[in-house]
C-alpha cells in the first residue's frame, strides 16, 4: 500500500523528538507540509534541518509552550499563515508525570491537564472549522497504554491520558459527517530519546543496546518498538486509505496493553 499526503498539511505538537520526530519525518516522506511544534527551538531547528534533508517537503519549526492559551492560538495563526489550512493536526505533546495520588498538588495537577487537554482542545477548536470548510480532516490524539490500563502510581498521567480517550470518542461522532477522523494512538515501550534518558538516569552496568532488550522482554514480542512502526501507523490514519476508521484507540505496544 503506498501512502501518501501529498498537498496535505500536517501539525504536530511535541514534534521535536522521539515520537512526534518520527511522524514529522515519515508524513514528509509521504509528500505532506509539516509543521513541527516544541519548546526549545534550538532541538526544533535540528529536527527541521534533519527531516529537510532526508525529503522534499516543507518543513517549518515553531517553539510554543502549548500549555500557554495565547502562544499556542498565536503558534496556530502562525503555521496557517505560512502553510495553509491544517489537513492533518497530531497532539503529541506531553510528559510522563507520575506520582503517589495524595501528594500530588494541584499545581501539578493543573500543569498536566493544561499540556496534555487544553492543548489539544485548543488546537482541535482551532483546527476543525477549515477541516469542515474543506469536508476532509484528519485528528490523531497521542495517548498510552495506561489510558485503557491505569495503575497505581500512575496519575496524573493515567487520568489525562484517559480523559484524551473520552475526548477522542465524543469529537469522531461530532465530525464524521464531514468526513473527518479522529482517532488516538496508544503507546507502548518505544525506543526513542525519552528511553535513552532513562538510561543515561541509571547508570546500569551494561550497554544501551541490552538495556533495551533487556526491557523489551516485558513486551509480548519480545523486544520494543521502534519509532519508525509508530509513525507507520500514524501516516496510515491519517491518509485516505483509512477513510472510514474513526473513534478507535489503537494500541502500538507490541500486544503490552491487557486491554483491546
Amino acid at each position: 500500500m503506498d501512502i501518501r499526503l501529498d498537498g496535505k498539511t500536517a501539525l504536530i505538537t511535541g514534534g521535536s523528538r522521539g515520537l512526534g520526530k518520527g511522524m514529522a519525518l515519515e508524513f514528509a516522506k509521504s509528500g505532506a507540509n509539516v509543521a513541527i511544534v516544541a519548546r526549545r527551538e534550538e532541538v526544533l531547528n535540528e529536527a527541521c534541518d534533519e527531516i529537510s534533508g532526508a525529503t522534499s517537503a516543507t518543513v517549518k519549526g515553531y517553539a510554543c509552550d502549548v500549555s500557554d492559551k495565547g502562544a499556542l492560538e498565536k503558534m496556530h495563526a502562525d503555521v496557517t499563515g505560512d502553510l495553509g489550512p491544517i489537513d492533518i493536526l497530531v497532539n503529541n505533546a506531553g510528559a510522563s508525570a507520575r506520582g503517589t495520588f495524595w501528594e500530588i498538588t494541584d499545581e501539578e495537577w493543573a500543569f498536566d491537564f493544561e499540556l496534555k487537554v487544553y492543548a489539544a482542545i485548543r488546537l482541535i477548536r482551532l483546527s476543525i472549522p477549515s477541516m469542515i470548510e474543506r469536508n476532509w480532516g484528519r485528528v490523531i490524539n497521542i495517548l498510552n497504554s495506561r489510558a485503557k490500563a491505569p495503575q497505581p502510581g500512575g496519575a496524573p498521567t493515567a487520568v489525562t491520558r484517559a480523559t484524551g480517550l473520552a475526548m477522542t470518542k465524543v469529537l469522531s461522532g461530532e465530525v464524521a459527517k464531514h468526513n473527518i477522523t479522529v482517532n488516538a494512538l496508544c503507546t507502548g515501550i518505544i525506543v526513542t530519546d525519552q528511553i535513552a534518558r532513562r538510561y543515561d538516569k541509571a547508570k546500569p552496568n551494561i550497554t544501551f543496546e541490552e538495556f533495551v532488550a533487556e526491557a523489551g522482554k516485558a513486551v509480548p514480542m519480545g523486544r520494543m518498538g521502534t519509532t519508525e512502526e509508530y509513525a507507520n501507523m500514524a501516516c496510515f490514519l491519517a491518509s485516505d486509505q483509512a477513510s472510514y476508521i474513526t473513534g478507535c484507540a489503537i494500541n502500538v505496544d507490541g500486544g503490552l496493553s491487557p486491554m483491546y
